[in-house]
C-alpha cells in the first residue's frame, strides 16, 4: 500500500501541511517499510483547478490513502473517483502521522471539510481582491498557512459581469468562479456545514499552535 501525505518539507521529519492542493511537497510512502519519495507539488502556485490537478498527480503515483490537514470539495470528488481514501485533520510530523495511521487512530472522512479555494492566501499570496473593478484580483495575500488571503488589488472582470457578493441588475450575469470542465458546480454549504467546517479549522489551528509551542520549547532548551 502507498499513502500520500501533504508535507511542508521533503522528509519524514517535516510537518504535515494543512493545505492539500497548495502544500509544497507530498511524501509518497509505504507505511510498513517507511520507504518514501518526496514529490514537489508543481500545482501549488496555480490560479485554479489546483485541487483537481494535485489529486490526479498523487493518483498517478499509486497512492491509495491521503493524509492531510484539509480537503475541498473538488479535490475530494476527484480523489474519491480515483478510489483514494481521504483522511483530514492530520497534524504533527509526517512520520508521526504514518504511525498513527498504522495504529488505526486516523479514519477516512466521507465529505470535504473546507469550502472551495480554501488556503489561497497562503504562500504565493493569491486571494480574492477588493479593489478597482471590484473583481477577483491578484492581490497581496494577508495571512499564511491556513488563512484565506484578503488581497487588495485591481480586480479583473469580464465586461458586463457583476462582482461577487453584489446583486446583479436584471439580465446581467453574476461574476464568480466557474467549475472545471466535466465537474458539476458545487452547492454553497449550509449554515450547519459552514459551522462544522469552521470548527474543524479552529481545531487544526489549535493543534498547530500546540505543535509550534512544543517546538519552540525544544529549541530554547538547546
Amino acid at each position: 500500500m502507498k499513502i500520500a501525505i501533504s508535507a511542508s518539507g521533503p522528509d519524514l521529519n517535516s510537518q504535515v501541511d494543512p493545505r492539500f492542493g497548495r502544500c509544497p511537497y507530498f511524501i509518497i510512502t509505504d507505511p510498513d517499510t517507511l520507504e518514501f519519495e518526496a514529490v514537489p507539488n508543481s500545482s501549488a502556485g496555480g490560479m485554479s483547478g489546483v485541487g483537481i490537478q494535485t489529486s490526479q498527480m498523487i493518483a498517478n503515483k499509486g497512492a491509495e490513502v491521503l493524509l492531510t490537514g484539509s480537503c475541498g470539495p473538488n479535490a475530494f470528488q476527484t480523489l474519491s473517483a480515483a478510489g483514494i481514501q481521504v483522511i483530514v485533520g492530520v497534524v504533527g510530523t509526517v512520520e508521526d502521522a504514518i504511525q498513527r495511521f498504522k495504529s488505526g487512530q486516523l479514519q477516512p472522512t466521507s465529505q470535504p471539510d473546507v469550502p472551495s479555494h480554501f488556503g489561497m492566501g497562503a504562500g504565493a499570496g493569491f486571494g480574492p481582491g477588493i479593489g478597482q473593478g471590484m473583481g477577483r484580483g491578484m492581490g497581496q495575500g494577508m495571512g499564511r498557512g491556513m488563512g484565506r488571503g484578503m488581497g487588495r488589488g485591481a480586480g479583473m472582470m469580464q465586461p458586463g459581469m457583476t462582482p461577487p457578493g453584489f446583486p446583479s441588475p436584471p439580465g446581467m450575469p453574476q461574476q464568480g468562479p466557474l467549475p472545471p470542465q466535466g465537474m458539476p458546480q458545487q452547492p454553497m454549504p449550509t449554515r450547519e456545514q459552514e459551522v462544522e467546517m469552521l470548527k474543524n479549522q479552529a481545531g487544526m489551528l489549535k493543534q498547530q499552535l500546540e505543535q509550534i509551542g512544543k517546538r519552540l520549547e525544544e529549541l530554547e532548551k538547546k
